[in-house]
């Protein structure tokens, strides 16, 4: 008896615990996590491939901007046909803006013609703290050997004016183009920019 509850014990535990952070450089944190359509996805289902990770909130003005613009969407398409794999996340808890329900979300996927795989709902916020995620959004970029090898803004210029966008630079983009080149990411990190994650206290 007293073995079980030691076992059950840690098992609770485990559940608990922390994911570990991320660091450029080092295996990007592994998570699971439902989609808007109730799938379930594991971070590993994706060993193999380059993945990106995009935090979002609509009610963000910093996103409004790459989506009004249907920039987000271009980078998306752009990924996504070559392969790339493009999941979304949201870690807005309960109540706080950007939070939805997963009918809301496809509502919102399908009238911005979002290219994204998925749309991964994190309302506990443990992936989001994992990943250091403090804005919307914040992007991740994750190597075919599980490596993170670019974290910060989606661009170079943090404003919400949408005319400013063909003047950036696109550090997804390039991220993406030195790992299909066998290059290492030039750019590595840069300082995200947005409303910061809504996450619950």
């Amino acid at each position: 008896m007293k073995t079980l509850f030691r076992t059950v014990s840690c098992l609770l535990l485990a559940s608990t615990l922390p994911l570990a952070a991320a660091t450029i450089g080092s295996p990007a944190p592994g998570f699971e996590l439902v989609d808007s359509n109730g799938k379930t996805h594991k971070l590993s289902d994706y060993a193999g491939k380059t993945v990106v990770l995009e935090w979002v909130n609509h009610g963000c003005p910093f996103v409004k901007k790459h989506y009004d613009s249907g920039n987000m969407q271009k980078t998306q398409s752009t990924a996504v046909a070559d392969g790339v794999v493009w999941l979304s996340i949201c870690s807005s808890a309960p109540g706080t803006q950007g939070n939805e329900s997963p009918a809301r979300w496809n509502k919102i996927n399908a009238e911005k013609n979002v290219a994204a795989n998925a749309l991964l709902i994190d309302e506990s916020g443990k992936v989001g703290r994992a990943y250091d995620a403090r804005t919307t959004p914040h992007m991740y970029v994750i190597d075919a050997k599980g490596t993170l090898v670019y974290a910060g803004g989606i661009d170079s210029i943090a404003t919400t004016n949408k005319s400013d966008i063909a003047k950036a630079e696109n550090y997804v983009l390039a991220a993406l183009a030195d790992i299909k080149a066998g290059r290492a990411v030039a750019t590595a990190s840069s300082k995200p920019y947005g409303c910061n994650v809504k996450y619950a206290d």
